[in-house]
């Protein structure tokens, strides 16, 4: 037993020095933002403050300044991290596929990166509920370029004077997974999935009948069929 013992010290002390090491190769901005995530899961987004921030991310104080001016700050910056995985993971061959089915896959991989900050996003979306304000900069700001470069990693093109109805489509039909998401506790995220199949679905249904405009949440192939019935 003391030799299994000892054994298990050693695996932790390594795991721990790990984490350390890989917290260390992570630039400044992204160990607040990690941080701020771990400290709203634990004690809420509320309570938590940037000297809080700063002293789990080791940072000093000024240092964080800098980098993220506001708590606001933070979570924009936790958006901007999201963005830049998911716009890595977008190639050209998406192009190839339905919009229906690009949409899906750019979603998900935006769920898939948010994953590590779930309680802390879950912390997050309970206490923004009583500061419109910051949720309103967030939406406002952040959360509109979000959209506009989700479309982007789709390959959808833009409205042009109906790309803010395209924009509120695209984020109806996030919101409303992420809400699923959080709660979501199965390995496959089957109901996330499914969630995110009906929502495109009605936002398809009802943004299909502008028949105008490229890249709609509509599929190439119905747009051909419709074509040729008239």
């Amino acid at each position: 037993m003391t030799g299994q013992r000892e054994t298990e010290m050693a695996d932790k002390k390594s795991a721990k020095k790990g984490g350390k090491a890989k917290q260390a190769a992570d630039s400044p901005g992204v160990r607040a933002v990690k941080a701020a995530m771990a400290l709203a899961a634990v004690q809420g987004w509320r309570d938590t403050t940037m000297a809080d921030i700063a002293d789990e991310a080791g940072l000093n104080l000024a240092d964080l300044r800098q980098l993220y001016g506001s708590k606001t700050a933070v979570l924009a910056g936790l958006i901007r991290l999201t963005d830049e995985q998911v716009l890595r993971g977008s190639g050209p061959d998406m192009a190839a596929e339905p919009v229906r089915d690009r949409l899906f896959d750019v979603i998900m991989r935006r769920l898939d990166a948010l994953a590590p900050y779930r309680d802390g996003i879950a912390a997050v979306a309970r206490d923004l509920r009583r500061d419109p304000a910051a949720l309103a900069c967030l939406a406002a700001g952040p959360g509109r370029r979000s959209l506009q470069w989700m479309l982007e990693a789709a390959r959808i093109q833009p409205w042009g004077l109906l790309a803010p109805l395209q924009l509120k489509g695209l984020g109806l039909v996030y919101l409303s997974v992420l809400r699923v998401w959080l709660r979501d506790e199965g390995e496959d995220l089957s109901q996330t999935m499914a969630a995110l199949d009906k929502a495109l679905g009605r936002v398809e249904s009802i943004l299909g009948t502008l028949r105008r405009g490229p890249g709609r949440f509509t599929q190439p192939e119905e747009e051909t069929a419709d074509a040729s019935e008239q």
